[in-house]
Protein backbone atom coordinates (compact mmCIF):
# COMPACT_ATOMS: atom_id res chain seq x y z
CA UNK A 1 0.00 0.00 0.00
CA UNK A 2 1.13 3.16 -1.24
CA UNK A 3 1.59 6.13 1.39
CA UNK A 4 -1.49 8.03 2.43
CA UNK A 5 -1.33 12.05 1.11
CA UNK A 6 -4.58 12.83 0.48
CA UNK A 7 -8.16 11.97 2.15
CA UNK A 8 -8.77 10.34 -1.21
CA UNK A 9 -5.74 7.85 -1.05
CA UNK A 10 -7.79 6.44 1.89
CA UNK A 11 -9.45 3.31 1.10
CA UNK A 12 -12.35 3.89 3.27
CA UNK A 13 -13.35 7.29 1.61
CA UNK A 14 -12.62 5.43 -1.60
CA UNK A 15 -15.48 3.10 -0.94
CA UNK A 16 -17.45 5.62 0.42
CA UNK A 17 -17.47 7.59 -2.15
CA UNK A 18 -18.63 4.51 -4.56
CA UNK A 19 -21.49 4.58 -2.07
CA UNK A 20 -22.42 7.94 -2.47
CA UNK A 21 -22.73 7.28 -6.47
CA UNK A 22 -24.90 4.06 -5.95
CA UNK A 23 -27.13 6.09 -3.56
CA UNK A 24 -27.60 8.73 -6.33
CA UNK A 25 -28.30 6.25 -8.80
CA UNK A 26 -30.65 4.54 -7.37
CA UNK A 27 -32.49 7.60 -5.33
CA UNK A 28 -33.01 8.82 -8.99
CA UNK A 29 -35.46 6.06 -9.62
CA UNK A 30 -37.86 7.47 -6.94
CA UNK A 31 -40.75 8.81 -7.05
CA UNK A 32 -39.78 12.82 -7.62
CA UNK A 33 -42.40 13.38 -4.44
CA UNK A 34 -39.67 12.17 -2.07
CA UNK A 35 -36.98 14.78 -3.45
CA UNK A 36 -37.40 16.77 -0.11
CA UNK A 37 -37.93 13.82 1.76
CA UNK A 38 -36.53 10.59 1.94
CA UNK A 39 -34.55 11.14 -1.48
CA UNK A 40 -32.86 13.91 -0.08
CA UNK A 41 -32.38 12.16 3.30
CA UNK A 42 -30.39 9.18 1.69
CA UNK A 43 -27.82 11.05 -0.42
CA UNK A 44 -27.16 13.29 2.78
CA UNK A 45 -26.59 10.59 5.11
CA UNK A 46 -23.95 8.76 2.03
CA UNK A 47 -22.78 12.01 1.56
CA UNK A 48 -21.73 12.30 5.05
CA UNK A 49 -20.12 9.02 5.40
CA UNK A 50 -17.93 10.23 2.99
CA UNK A 51 -17.56 13.77 4.20
CA UNK A 52 -16.67 12.75 7.45
CA UNK A 53 -13.89 10.67 6.68
CA UNK A 54 -12.27 13.51 4.50
CA UNK A 55 -12.84 15.93 7.40
CA UNK A 56 -11.87 13.50 10.06
CA UNK A 57 -8.34 12.73 7.99
CA UNK A 58 -7.49 16.32 7.98
CA UNK A 59 -7.89 16.86 11.78
CA UNK A 60 -4.48 16.38 14.07
CA UNK A 61 -5.92 15.50 16.99
CA UNK A 62 -6.59 11.56 18.36
CA UNK A 63 -10.19 12.92 19.84
CA UNK A 64 -11.34 15.03 16.64
CA UNK A 65 -10.12 12.38 14.31
CA UNK A 66 -12.07 9.83 16.10
CA UNK A 67 -15.18 11.99 16.63
CA UNK A 68 -15.29 12.27 13.04
CA UNK A 69 -14.97 8.74 11.83
CA UNK A 70 -17.59 8.28 14.40
CA UNK A 71 -19.92 10.83 12.92
CA UNK A 72 -19.07 8.97 9.52
CA UNK A 73 -20.49 5.53 11.35
CA UNK A 74 -23.74 7.45 12.70
CA UNK A 75 -24.63 8.28 9.20
CA UNK A 76 -23.86 4.75 7.67
CA UNK A 77 -26.46 3.44 10.72
CA UNK A 78 -28.81 6.27 9.37
CA UNK A 79 -28.12 5.39 5.79
CA UNK A 80 -28.50 1.32 6.73
CA UNK A 81 -32.31 2.36 8.43
CA UNK A 82 -33.16 4.77 5.18
CA UNK A 83 -32.52 1.24 2.87
CA UNK A 84 -34.97 -0.88 4.66
CA UNK A 85 -37.47 2.30 4.87
CA UNK A 86 -36.64 2.27 1.03
CA UNK A 87 -37.45 -1.44 0.36
CA UNK A 88 -40.22 -1.31 2.73
CA UNK A 89 -42.29 1.45 0.47
CA UNK A 90 -41.41 -0.47 -2.35
CA UNK A 91 -38.70 2.17 -4.07
CA UNK A 92 -35.52 -0.45 -3.84
CA UNK A 93 -35.62 -4.18 -4.77
CA UNK A 94 -34.29 -6.86 -2.63
CA UNK A 95 -31.29 -6.81 -5.25
CA UNK A 96 -30.52 -2.96 -5.00
CA UNK A 97 -30.43 -3.38 -1.03
CA UNK A 98 -27.98 -6.25 -1.10
CA UNK A 99 -25.94 -3.88 -3.47
CA UNK A 100 -26.04 -1.10 -1.07
CA UNK A 101 -25.63 -3.35 1.63
CA UNK A 102 -22.62 -4.84 0.51
CA UNK A 103 -20.96 -1.42 0.49
CA UNK A 104 -21.89 -0.20 3.68
CA UNK A 105 -20.57 -3.43 5.40
CA UNK A 106 -16.87 -2.89 3.40
CA UNK A 107 -17.42 0.95 4.54
CA UNK A 108 -17.76 -0.17 8.19
CA UNK A 109 -14.96 -1.97 8.02
CA UNK A 110 -12.91 0.41 6.94
CA UNK A 111 -14.04 3.57 8.82
CA UNK A 112 -13.80 0.72 12.29
CA UNK A 113 -10.19 0.22 11.23
CA UNK A 114 -9.12 4.29 10.98
CA UNK A 115 -10.77 4.12 14.39
CA UNK A 116 -8.19 1.70 15.39
CA UNK A 117 -5.45 2.94 13.73
CA UNK A 118 -5.67 6.43 15.34
CA UNK A 119 -6.20 4.56 18.87
CA UNK A 120 -3.14 2.44 18.08
CA UNK A 121 -0.89 5.10 16.91
CA UNK A 122 -1.92 7.48 19.54
CA UNK A 123 -1.53 4.57 22.08
CA UNK A 124 2.53 4.13 21.52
Amino acid sequence: MGKIHLFSDLNAWKEAYELVILVYKLTDKFPAKENYALTGQMRRSAVSISSNIAEGFSRRGKREKILFYSTSLGSLTELQSQVLIAKGVGYLSGEDVAAINERLTVVHKLINGLIKGVTKLHNT
